[in-house]
């Protein structure tokens, strides 16, 4: 068991250092007050793009905050959507299948801007433009296909007897849903959740035309900067941007090399 779980802490570690490694230039940059080629390092070094990056003229923590809060709703609305509709497609025959599985595919084979300018203008005429339910629904597009497929596959090797036993042995529907289906279908869910996350959390082009530059994330606000041409600040934004994103990838990662527990879950019950 040590064995196994130093590989996996090792696995975890390689993953982590090939994510890192490329954004050493990024760091170097963020403390460059110079930075000339051929040089290798810069000539000079300051702390001038961190700051500006944390003051109140930036606005990186209005951002930031936008930022969480529509990625957080995303990742929500997707778990409660996904965990349905994931178990219907996963344990189920019927006819129109493949038809609904296109569709939820659909969103991921069509052009971005085409999907943006479609969600747009759906969104003025019911005054979801410029508002946060309305970005938070528009990422829900390019975030449910990741969501509802990857619990599809889970549930595909799902065993219901399991909650049939439960239910057998008086547990509630909120019971057999904490101590059984949920354990059984965690990691699939963190991965959902994983991607959900991401995907919302980097989401420029959405966020600019539904957000209407009344929503501003740090995506919006990083290519405002990468326009400027300062490459200090535009370093340093980027690495406050990656950074939630990195912790939310090892938080669930903890969780994806633990064993199935749901059949240990029915003694609490």
């Amino acid at each position: 068991m040590r064995r196994v779980a130093g590989r996996q802490i090792l696995l975890i570690g390689v993953i982590l250092l090939s994510v890192a490694a490329p954004l050493a230039p990024l760091l170097i940059w963020s403390f460059a007050r110079q930075w000339f080629f051929p040089d290798l390092l810069p000539s000079s070094w300051s702390l001038r793009a961190w700051r500006y990056l944390f003051s109140a003229a930036a606005q990186t923590g209005a951002a930031l905050g936008n930022s969480l809060r529509v990625a957080a709703a995303v990742t929500a609305l997707a778990v409660v959507i996904g965990l349905p509709a994931g178990r219907a497609l996963g344990l189920h025959e019927f006819r129109g299948k493949t038809a609904v599985l296109f569709l939820i595919l659909a969103p991921t084979i069509m052009p971005v801007i085409a999907v943006a300018m479609g969600i747009h203008i759906a969104f003025i005429r019911f005054g979801l433009a410029d508002t946060y339910p309305g970005v938070v629904l528009a990422h829900l597009v390019p975030v449910l296909p990741y969501m509802v497929l990857t619990l599809t596959g889970v549930f595909a090797n799902f065993d219901p007897d399991y909650e049939a036993q439960a239910r057998s042995l008086g547990a509630r529907p909120l019971q057999v849903l904490r101590y059984v289906t949920l354990p059984a279908v965690w990691p699939g869910l963190m991965v959902g959740s994983l991607f959900a996350f991401i995907i919302s959390w980097s989401q420029y082009l959405l966020t600019l035309l539904i957000g209407g530059g009344q929503v501003v994330t740090l995506p919006v606000l990083l290519f405002a900067f990468a326009n400027s041409g300062d490459n200090a600040i535009t370093a340093a934004l980027s690495l406050v941007f990656i950074a939630p994103a990195l912790l939310f990838f090892v938080f669930t990662a903890r969780h994806l090399t633990g064993r199935n527990t749901a059949l240990g879950g029915l003694g609490k019950l």
